[in-house]
């Protein structure tokens, strides 16, 4: 993913905008997954990954620490899972 590009669009159009502009991006990949058609799903979900970099772009989020985030969620979505 081209930083310096990704950071040049949300620039342009605004983190107000943008933030908002992701909504639509999630609704149509929500609407893709209930359609079941897998390459319409890859493309909402690129559409989706494009803005959530230029989040993570925007505001320096560290990839290393967002990765250990999300894998203490997993670990803790899996617990629950024993434990039900």
């Amino acid at each position: 993913m081209n930083k310096e590009k990704l950071l040049k669009i949300i620039s342009h159009y605004g983190l107000k905008k943008q933030l908002k502009y992701i909504h639509t991006e999630y609704f149509e990949l929500d609407e893709a997954v209930l359609s079941g058609d897998k390459e319409h799903i890859a493309e909402e979900l690129a559409d989706v990954f494009v803005m959530l970099n230029q989040i993570i772009f925007y505001f320096g989020i560290d990839q290393t620490m967002l990765q250990v985030i999300a894998d203490e969620k997993i670990e803790r979505q899996l617990k629950r899972i024993e434990e039900e």
